[in-house]
């Protein structure tokens, strides 16, 4: 495969994108690529790092993928979008507290906290892809934060969940990865986080490192906390939309971010113990 570097990628995605109605430039400094339309300069980051990293996993499919989504999500800011007649498509999708909580033009997304390592936005289904709600949107249909959020998690409560499970050393995990783009929100469906911690015989564990996947775990020695710490680390790294590679401990309906210690043992996050 073709050593990739940030000059090689900028080219090809100048080439894949090419249209007349399309901005593109690039920041040296933050390594960054941006397309946008000239009109409205409405558009989207990429930072290459990250795609090249992406690209030494799966190949050409990992820039397939990225110009797949940018020409959906560039041809989305184009469509009128409205909430009323669509509230069934309404969905909470859950990112990391480092993502972004302004549209490029400064408009406010709607958010919702949640714990310390990830936030709540909402997004109202496309089809292909989604859009993030923002305050403007919200004005425009007359629709208030609290009825946004409670649309969004009655629509999350309704999606079906099934799973596939692996064994290692009696732990247990519990793969959570339809294709519907909301794996990461059902993270937010407490009767299922029950149900599981009901089922555990050790603690249970809660993994969200893309938005495509939910990795829920029963632990019960050590091998289980240093797999999940592996298994979250690689499915962040090749996630395209990356959450974060911490777990979480489930119990007693609360969150709690832990670091996981190779071989031994783990800390919450907020232990100050050396």
């Amino acid at each position: 495969m073709t050593k990739m570097t940030s000059r090689k990628l900028r080219a090809i995605l100048e080439d894949r994108l090419r249209n007349e109605n399309y901005r593109m430039s690039y920041n040296r400094d933050k390594d960054r690529f941006r397309v946008e339309w000239k009109d409205t300069k409405q558009g989207i980051n990429v930072t290459l790092p990250s795609v090249i990293a992406k690209y030494n996993e799966r190949g050409e499919r990992a820039i397939d993928e990225l110009v797949a989504h940018l020409e959906e999500a560039l041809k989305i800011m184009k469509q009128e979008v409205r909430l009323h007649g669509v509230e069934q498509h309404i969905y909470p999708v859950i990112r990391s507290t480092s993502f972004p909580t302004k549209t490029n033009d400064g408009t406010p997304l709607i958010t919702k906290e949640h714990t310390a390592e990830t936030r709540i936005f909402f997004a109202l289904d496309l089809g292909k892809s989604y859009r993030l709600i923002d305050a403007t949107l919200l004005e425009q249909e007359n629709w208030t934060e609290e009825r946004l959020i409670e649309t969004a998690m009655f629509n999350m409560r309704s999606l079906a969940i099934s799973y596939k499970e692996d064994e290692v050393q009696s732990n247990r995990f519990y793969f959570v990865a339809p294709s519907d783009g909301y794996a990461a929100s059902r993270m937010l469906n407490e009767s299922f986080l029950q149900e599981m911690k009901r089922k555990a015989t050790g603690d249970l564990a809660v993994a969200v490192p893309h938005q495509d996947v939910l990795i829920v775990a029963d632990i019960v020695n050590d091998t289980g906390y240093d797999v999940l710490a592996q298994i979250t680390m690689k499915f962040f790294a090749e996630g395209n939309i990356p959450i974060t590679s911490l777990s979480f401990i489930y119990d007693e309906g609360e969150l709690e971010p832990i670091f996981i210690l190779a071989k031994s043992r783990r800390i919450d996050k907020h232990d100050d113990r050396k």
